[in-house]
């Protein structure tokens, strides 16, 4: 198990770039955080997410 957002879900492992296509998002316009610390979109396909990881997935928002 993960937690996303603050929703436990269940998790077989994979790397963050595996984690946001299974949420089924465009990776503009958007930015991890695991377990605290922002990951680089350009290290998205090498960070793995393991068991228990917490990941906080932000969208960016226009306006003003």
């Amino acid at each position: 198990m993960i937690r996303v957002n603050g929703a436990v879900q269940p998790w077989h492992g994979g790397t963050v770039a595996d984690l946001v296509a299974g949420l089924g998002l465009s990776s503009r316009g958007i930015a991890v955080a695991l377990d605290g610390d922002v990951v680089a979109r350009s290290l998205w396909a090498t960070t793995e997410v393991i068991e228990g990881a917490v990941v906080e997935v932000v969208t960016a928002a226009a306006g003003g």
